[in-house]
């Protein structure tokens, strides 16, 4: 398994994880805020994925980036990082650091890639 493949795997499941994990995970019931929005990221993030996985060409790997950045500063723009509700606030963050990662490590394969087939023409 080549690096890209693996962050790309990596990603996708740290975004299938974090749709599905209002299922075991303490949320705040009073608005539902944290589960739409751990599912909404977490659909996404696993989409942009799949995209990345399936069309390496194709720029998702900044998005993924992106993506975790929003996981990792939703806690407290949606008001989920109280102590009721640390678990999802947890997940936001590991998830988010995981997704940061991933897209920032992807990114940067890609751009060695290119850069090593333009120096070899």
């Amino acid at each position: 398994m080549t690096g890209k493949k693996f962050l790309g795997w990596a990603a996708l499941i740290a975004g299938l994880y974090a749709a599905v994990s209002p299922i075991w995970v303490n949320y705040p019931a009073d608005t539902n805020k944290g589960l739409y929005t751990m599912i909404g990221l977490g659909v996404i993030t696993a989409a942009l994925a799949i995209a990345a996985l399936y069309r390496p060409g194709v720029a998702t790997d900044s998005l993924i980036a992106l993506m975790g950045v929003l996981f990792i500063v939703a806690p407290w723009v949606m008001s989920f990082s109280d102590t009721a509700y640390r678990p999802m606030a947890w997940t936001a963050w590991i998830v988010g650091a995981v997704s940061l990662v991933a897209g920032a490590a992807e990114f940067q394969l890609e751009r060695s890639e290119q850069q090593h087939t333009v120096t070899n023409r």
